[in-house]
C-alpha cells in the first residue's frame, strides 16, 4: 500500500484531494480524521500539518507526499521530487513598504528581513553576495515591517492582494513555485509498481489539462497543410465527409498555445472548428 501526505488545511489541500479523484482514486474521509484509505485503490492518505510533511518523507512513515516546491526548498532539499502538478502556483518573493527606497539587489545589503523561509533566505543572500539579518517568524511575516520588526520580509506571493493591504511592495523574487509530487528515500520495493501505477494516472490526467481535443472540416486539397499544424498526436485522424472533396480532422493540441494553432488553422483553410476539454489523455 502507497502513504502519501497531504496538507492537513491550507491551499494545496483540496486541489490534492481533486488530483486523486481525478485518477480514479475515491478516499473515504470522516470528520477530524487523520488518515484515511482509498476504497478502490490501495492508498492510504496522510493528512499533515504541511512543515511536517518532509520528515515524514525522509523518516519513511509516508512514500510520497503533494508538497510545495517552496517547502520542499525550505526543508527538503535531499528528497526526490518526481514530477511537478500544476497547481498552487506562487512564487517566494521579497517584499519592502511602498514608500522605502527600492533601486536594486544591493539595497538589501544590511537590512532586517522577516521570514518563514530562512534557509530559503539564506541561500538567496549568499546567491548574490550579501549579509542581511533574519528575523524567523512562523505566521503572518506581511506585519513585521508596519510594527518596526523588519524593513524588509520574504514570503510567498500569489495574487499580491496580501502585500497591497499590507502596504508592501515586491521587490525581488527568489523562486518559482508550484504542487509538486515528491518521494520518500526509504520507499520499499515492493511499493514502487504500485508508485508507477499511479504517476502513470497522474500523467494522464496533468496530460489531459494541457491538452484540448480539435475537431474541424477542410477541403480535402488542404489536409496536408493543416495536419502539419496538429503535431500532437502521432497523426490525426481524417475522415471523409458525406460532401464531396471534404473531409473531418481530429486531433489534440496544446491548451497553452491554443489562440495561435486556431489562427494557423483557419489560414490554412479550416472550417468549423471545434474544441473539447479531454477528462484523461493515455499515451
Amino acid at each position: 500500500m502507497i502513504k502519501i501526505a497531504i496538507q492537513k488545511s491550507g491551499r494545496l489541500h483540496e486541489e490534492s484531494l481533486k488530483l486523486l479523484k481525478d485518477c480514479g482514486i475515491h478516499i473515504h474521509n470522516g470528520k477530524d480524521q487523520l488518515k484515511a484509505q482509498s476504497l478502490n485503490f490501495p492508498l492510504e492518505v496522510l493528512y499533515l500539518r504541511n512543515g511536517d510533511i518532509p520528515q515524514y518523507l525522509r523518516d519513511g512513515v509516508a512514500d510520497l507526499a503533494i508538497i510545495g516546491e517552496n517547502l520542499l526548498a525550505e526543508k527538503g532539499e535531499d528528497l526526490t521530487q518526481i514530477i511537478p502538478l500544476g497547481f498552487s502556483k506562487c512564487r517566494v518573493s521579497i517584499a519592502v513598504p511602498k514608500g522605502a527606497r527600492y533601486q536594486n539587489l544591493s539595497d538589501l545589503q544590511g537590512k532586517r528581513i522577516a521570514t518563514s523561509y530562512p534557509h530559503t533566505v539564506r541561500t538567496f543572500l549568499r546567491k548574490n553576495k550579501l549579509d542581511a539579518e533574519l528575523h524567523i517568524i512562523n505566521g503572518s511575516v506581511e506585519i513585521a515591517p508596519n510594527i518596526g520588526l523588519a524593513d524588509a520580509i520574504c514570503d510567498i506571493v500569489s495574487s499580491g492582494s496580501t502585500l497591497f493591504k499590507n502596504n508592501l511592495k515586491e521587490v525581488e523574487k527568489v523562486m518559482d513555485s508550484q504542487a509538486v509530487l515528491a518521494q520518500s528515500p526509504k520507499v520499499a520495493e515492493a511499493t514502487k509498481p504500485l508508485i508507477d501505477k499511479l504517476l502513470f494516472r497522474i500523467e494522464a490526467v496533468l496530460r489531459a489539462k494541457k491538452s484540448r481535443y480539435i475537431l474541424l472540416n477542410a477541403p480535402n486539397d488542404r489536409i496536408e497543410a493543416i495536419t502539419k499544424i496538429l503535431p500532437v498526436l502521432k497523426s490525426p485522424t481524417v475522415l471523409p465527409l458525406a460532401q464531396a472533396g471534404w473531409s473531418s480532422i481530429h486531433s489534440v493540441i496544446d491548451a497553452g498555445t491554443f489562440w495561435e494553432v486556431i489562427d494557423a488553422l483557419k489560414a490554412a483553410g479550416a472550417e468549423d472548428i471545434l474544441v473539447c476539454p479531454i477528462e484523461k489523455m493515455v499515451l
